[in-house]
C-alpha cells in the first residue's frame, strides 16, 4: 500500500469515476485502475460495484475511504507542519450562512487573529444544508450551521450558543404591537424565507403545516440587508435569531407562540484529522463563546 495507491482510490471514491479521476490526477485511467486493483488485492476485498456509469465503494470500501482520507490528510498536515521550506499555510475552509454570519463571525475573527495571526482562515457563505454536504465532500474543513438538521449526527459538532427565532417587522406593520404572533397572525402576510438551502426554511414551513396552513412566501433572500430594505415599507415580514436584532433599531421582534428555539454550532467530518491550525481554531472558538454569549433564553 502506498500513498499515490490510496490518492487514486480516494479520487475515484469522490468523483464515481476512473475517467474522472485520471483527469483530475493527470495520470491515464490504467494507473488509477491498477491502483485500485493493487489495493483490492493486498486486502482481500471488493472496493466497488458499479451502478449504470457510476462507481459506488462497497461496505469495506467505504471503511477504507474513511480511514485512507484521515491518512491522506495526515500526511498533507505533517508535511505543512515540518517542512524546512518556507510556503503559504493552508487556510482553514469554513461555511457560514450569510444570516448567521452578520452576528457570529467578524467579531470571533477580530479576536481569533490577534491572538494567532498566522492561522489563514477563508470563510464562504452557504446555507446550512449545503454547507454540511461541502464538509461530507472535504471542500470545507468547518461549517458553522443550524444544529436542528436532520443529519447532524453523522458530524463531529461543538454547541457554541442557543437562540430562538423571531417574527421580524418594522415599526409601521400592523402586527408590530402584538406581543406575540402564531401561525394563523402570520398566515396571512407577506413573508421572506431565507434561500432553500436553508434550515429554517424547514422548521417554520413544519410549523406552519402543522397548524394546517401554508406560509405565504413572496420572496427567499440570504442577504441581511436586501430582506431589512424590503421590511421598511412596512408590508412583509420576516423571521431572524434574537441575537441579531439588536443591529437594526427601526425592527420589531415578535417572540412565536410557541417559541422556537434553535441551537447554532460547528461542526467537521467524522475520520478527518484535525490539524494545529484547526485545533486551534476550534478551542478559540468555543472557549470564546463560552465568555461571549450571545443570548440568554
Amino acid at each position: 500500500m502506498t500513498l499515490n495507491q490510496l490518492r487514486y482510490f480516494c479520487t475515484a471514491s469522490r468523483c464515481h469515476s476512473i475517467t474522472k479521476a485520471a483527469q483530475e490526477l493527470y495520470v491515464t485511467q490504467p494507473t488509477v485502475s491498477v491502483a485500485i486493483r493493487d489495493l483490492e488485492i493486498e486486502f482481500g476485498v471488493s472496493l466497488f460495484y458499479r451502478k449504470g456509469n457510476r462507481l459506488i465503494l462497497t461496505e469495506e470500501g467505504e471503511a477504507l475511504y474513511e480511514k485512507a482520507t484521515y491518512i491522506l490528510q495526515y500526511c498533507n498536515d505533517l508535511q505543512a507542519d515540518h517542512s524546512s521550506i518556507t510556503r503559504v499555510r493552508p487556510p482553514i475552509r469554513i461555511g457560514i450562512p450569510p444570516m448567521l454570519s452578520t452576528v457570529f463571525f467578524p467579531e470571533l475573527l477580530d479576536a481569533f487573529n490577534e491572538v494567532y495571526p498566522s492561522v489563514p482562515v477563508m470563510l464562504e457563505e452557504y446555507g446550512s444544508l449545503r454547507a454540511c454536504n461541502l464538509v461530507q465532500e472535504d471542500t470545507l474543513d468547518l461549517a458553522l450551521v443550524n444544529m436542528e438538521l436532520y443529519n447532524i449526527d453523522k458530524f463531529n459538532r461543538e454547541v457554541l450558543a442557543k437562540d430562538q427565532i423571531v417574527f421580524c417587522v418594522h415599526k409601521s406593520h400592523p402586527l408590530s404591537g402584538k406581543s406575540e404572533v402564531t401561525t394563523k397572525d402570520m398566515s396571512h402576510e407577506n413573508l421572506i424565507f431565507f434561500n432553500t438551502d436553508s434550515v429554517q426554511n424547514d422548521i417554520l414551513k413544519s410549523r406552519f403545516e402543522a397548524d394546517g396552513l401554508k406560509p405565504k412566501v413572496f420572496m427567499r433572500s440570504s442577504q441581511i440587508y436586501t430582506t431589512l430594505q424590503f421590511l421598511r415599507n412596512g408590508r412583509c415580514g420576516c423571521f431572524l435569531y434574537t441575537s441579531m436584532v439588536d443591529k437594526f433599531p427601526d425592527i420589531v421582534t415578535i417572540p412565536l407562540s410557541p417559541p422556537i428555539r434553535v441551537s447554532v454550532g460547528m461542526i467537521w467530518k467524522k475520520g478527518k484529522h484535525i490539524s494545529n491550525d484547526m485545533q486551534k481554531l476550534l478551542s478559540f472558538t468555543t472557549k470564546y463563546y463560552q465568555e461571549h454569549s450571545l443570548v440568554k433564553l
